[in-house]
């Protein structure tokens, strides 16, 4: 982890959970009174001009609050989780530099896991991908198994696209599937043992959540989201052009969908979305949840006496 984070353990606090379930509102409040400032785990709000669809922080509240990690490229830029974990590891040591809290807020997990994990990301080469990715399906696989008869142990076989992607990190880095599943942070990586200590709370409204989310969207788009999306539409790259909201609606902006139609579609995979990052939370046990309740005010109590208990608990 980057210099400087190891002096301020118990000063790392992480607000997690499902799309609208109210974890943006209770870290902003958590940072506004600890004095803290807000690293942003969320994979589309580092895309400027992609502002409604994921509900980024009002510049008011960014005024309020110093925010990390939003705004940070274009929409046409396929960012890469590396290059996120790069960034915002460097953020996060200068928010400790500055002996102030780091309040990480968000609902994606593998970014949230790129700040405080040890997680290595291979790196990519457009020309050896592209060689990769002109071979046939068999003959990537019988390359990889010639190298690594064990890679069946590691890498998804079945799955084309993880085949060729382990193709091109042997034929990039030399090491096989088997070798870095030997490594020593794999297994901290596996066991939920991070770099630097943190305290984690988890907000999830359980069954209201599919009301919230119907609200948040219909909210969005009473604030002008097809506007948005039209706006951007000739800007967006592969990355942005996936991101929830921004995809459903797009056909609406070319005139082949109605909005009534991009609503429930966009309303269903903010549903499916929620479900998997219930469930990628829902494995780390670092997690603290707590007892729903509607009111801000009684969620930030009991988060203030979580994050209480759990850092008395670690002293």
């Amino acid at each position: 982890m980057s210099a400087g984070l190891s002096d301020y353990p118990r000063r790392i606090i992480a607000v997690l959970g499902p799309t609208a379930s109210g974890k943006s509102d209770l870290g902003m409040e958590l940072a506004r009174r600890s004095g803290g400032e807000i690293v942003s785990v969320d994979s589309m709000q580092v895309y400027r001009g992609m502002d409604i669809g994921t509900a980024k922080p009002s510049p008011a509240e960014q005024d309020e609050v110093r925010h990390h990690m939003i705004d940070v490229v274009d929409p046409g830029v396929d960012y890469a989780v590396a290059e996120f974990q790069r960034t915002g590891r460097a953020a996060m040591a200068e928010i400790a530099a500055r002996e102030r809290p780091v309040v990480i807020v968000g609902g994606s997990g593998l970014y949230f896991r790129s700040l405080v994990d040890p997680l290595r990301f291979p790196p990519s080469d457009p020309a050896v991908r592209a060689a990769v990715e002109g071979m046939s399906r068999s003959d990537v696989l019988a390359e990889l198994l010639e190298i690594d008869p064990g890679a069946g142990d590691h890498v998804d076989l079945a799955n084309p696209r993880r085949v060729r992607r382990a193709l091109e990190i042997v034929r990039l880095e030399g090491g096989t599937p088997t070798e870095r599943a030997a490594d020593p942070q794999v297994d901290r990586v596996k066991n939920y043992r991070p770099e630097v200590p943190f305290t984690a709370i988890g907000v999830d409204p359980g069954e209201a959540l599919g009301e919230r989310v119907e609200l948040r969207i219909d909210q969005m788009l009473g604030a002008g989201l097809v506007e948005e999306v039209a706006g951007l539409a000739d800007r967006l790259g592969r990355t942005a052009s996936s991101a929830v909201g921004y995809r459903q609606l797009l056909p609406v902006v070319a005139g082949t969908r109605t909005v009534s139609e991009g609503r429930e579609a966009t309303v269903r995979a903010t549903m499916a979305l929620a479900r998997k990052q219930r469930t990628y939370f829902g494995r780390d046990p670092r997690i603290k949840w707590l007892a729903w309740h509607p009111d801000p005010a009684v969620r930030h109590a009991s988060a203030s006496r979580v994050i209480g208990e759990m850092s008395s608990c670690s002293s």
